[in-house]
């Protein structure tokens, strides 16, 4: 996942707390070796050689996920795509930085992805790709999911007071801290311009809660006047647009994970779909440039100077 966890853990026995958060990162370290799209070892990996040529059967868990990713990108219409690999592989991000590609390529790369290409069975936990060069890359979803999985170890564990990171871009809350009714997570503003000094655009309390942000300037390069960003809409084919960044609230970091993508996908035309698709999540929406940036939100109080 190349990214840093960090555990921050409350209790009165220190002995078990430290066993409890190495449990937790243990299991964020078996599920980077099943979903890892770039170990030749990890089932992501083993499906995308052989689920073109004959149905592969993956642990139940992973199906379980596969089954979830599908059923979010029905409820985003396509906004979130584990499919994804060959246009990121198009536009040279798959291990790079970048780079703008002909028409073409991106015609072919388009023609290789999208849900309706996956077939799951449940029967027999088996997947199938119903062409050649189609491509799992669970990087929108894998990090919160394994975020879940670590904080379930930790609830069982008897915790009751921890929150837990993954590269500051996703958070999950066990409790609250014991001098405060919930962790207070702050958002900072986007800027293009790495020299300025950042501001916090939302403060966002979290109890028994995830967080997760999306934003498109982490990864990107320039042609000619224009700006592209990692983070490519399945469904045009091209980086897109609509956000520089989005964050979503919610009990699951697996679904705030997805969710935050598809809502940075969508920009603020998706902000009531994606809230409607969860009743009880917060959103938050940035587009535009410069001093012309514009946050939306619901259930998140923005900062708003310099809006």
């Amino acid at each position: 996942m190349a990214t840093r966890f960090e555990i921050v853990l409350h209790g009165d026995n220190p002995v078990a707390l430290r066993a409890a958060g190495e449990e937790a990162l243990d299991e964020i370290e078996r599920i980077e070796a099943q979903l890892s799209l770039y170990r030749n070892t990890s089932e992501i990996a083993h499906i995308n050689v052989r689920a073109a040529c004959e149905a592969v059967q993956v642990s139940p868990a992973v199906f379980r996920l596969l089954e979830q990713a599908r059923k979010l990108s029905q409820e985003t219409g396509g906004a979130f795509d584990i499919t994804i690999a060959p246009l990121v592989r198009c536009w040279g991000f798959m291990g790079g930085t970048g780079a703008l590609p002909s028409q073409d390529a991106i015609t072919d790369a388009r023609s290789k992805t999208g849900m309706h290409l996956v077939e799951l069975n449940a029967n027999n936990f088996t997947i199938r790709f119903a062409r050649e060069g189609v491509m799992l890359d669970l990087g929108a979803i894998g990090k919160g999911y394994a975020i879940e999985r670590a904080t379930t170890i930790l609830r069982e564990e008897g915790i009751t007071s921890a929150i837990l990171h993954g590269g500051t871009s996703t958070v999950s809350a066990i409790g609250c801290p014991l001098d405060a009714n919930a962790w207070k997570i702050a958002i900072e503003r986007p800027i293009e311009n790495p020299g300025i000094p950042p501001t916090t655009l939302a403060v966002v309390p979290l109890n028994d809660e995830s967080l997760s942000v999306s934003a498109v300037w982490g990864r990107s390069f320039q042609s000619g006047n224009k700006t592209f960003g990692h983070v490519i809409d399945p469904r045009t084919g091209e980086p897109t647009n609509a956000a520089v960044l989005s964050a979503v609230v919610l009990p699951s970091a697996t679904e705030t994970d997805a969710l935050s993508t598809a809502l940075l996908t969508l920009g603020p035309a998706g902000l009531v779909q994606i809230a409607s698709i969860r009743p009880n999540s917060r959103c938050l929406v940035v587009n535009g440039r410069g001093e012309q940036l514009k946050a939306e939100a619901i259930g998140i109080n923005c900062q708003q100077a310099g809006f």
